[in-house]
């Protein structure tokens, strides 16, 4: 599920790594049941005679085509369906034969929202939205399950933790552009060394 080793950068790690939700699931596996029922029922109902054997053939070459029409390709979409978040990107990978895939870096979006229905509240998905400053200004990530995890690892990277570290992707031994730079406030003076002071005053009464 998670993507190769070798896709990543230097000193680059997966945060968050899954696949979009099972409830693109529900409807192959309801087919699946129907059509094992179904076509249980009607091989068994086949009258005896010497075309049982062919009836009994076509009912399941017809149940496996139904199969393979309607249940097979929403399997494979969502087996080959990915979202990686890590640590500089967030990676999306779709198709079967053909596959697309799309590398958003994190100093790009500038910012990310999620939205869920009551349904997706009762099966823990929801649709994540994301704003990026390139040619594709809006990305929406649909079934993404525990939506509001993801978009609290993403807020983390993007605006820094509790802690109050730069975020935006950037690592410890690197400097953040200008205009993410964080203003400190300037050191306090030093105070003087009362012991000087002391020393230097004696030395004037001398």
């Amino acid at each position: 599920m998670a993507i190769s080793a070798k896709l990543l950068g230097e000193d680059e790690y997966i945060v968050v790594s899954t696949r979009t939700h099972w409830k693109a699931l529900i409807f192959p596996v309801f087919l699946l049941l129907v059509v094992a029922a179904g076509g249980g029922f009607l091989a068994a109902i086949v009258p005896d005679g010497s075309m049982q054997t062919a009836a009994r053939i076509a009912i399941g070459v017809a149940g496996l085509l139904i199969l393979l029409g309607f249940a097979a390709k929403p399997f494979l979409n969502w087996l080959f369906s990915t979202y990686t978040l890590t640590n500089r990107r967030l990676i999306t990978r779709h198709g079967i034969l053909t596959r697309t895939g799309r590398d958003i870096p994190l100093m790009r979006i500038n910012d990310v929202s999620y939205e869920h229905g009551l349904i997706d509240r009762i099966l823990g998905c929801g649709t994540l939205q994301i704003e990026s400053a390139g040619e594709r200004g809006q990305v929406i990530l649909p079934d993404v399950p525990h939506v509001e995890h993801m978009h609290l690892q993403m807020s983390d990277l993007l605006f820094g933790g509790p802690e109050g570290k730069p975020g935006d992707g950037i690592l410890d031994d690197e400097a953040p552009p200008e205009h993410l730079q964080r203003r400190r406030d300037p050191a306090p003076a030093p105070e003087p060394d009362a012991q000087t002071l002391f020393n230097s005053e004696d030395n004037d009464r001398r």
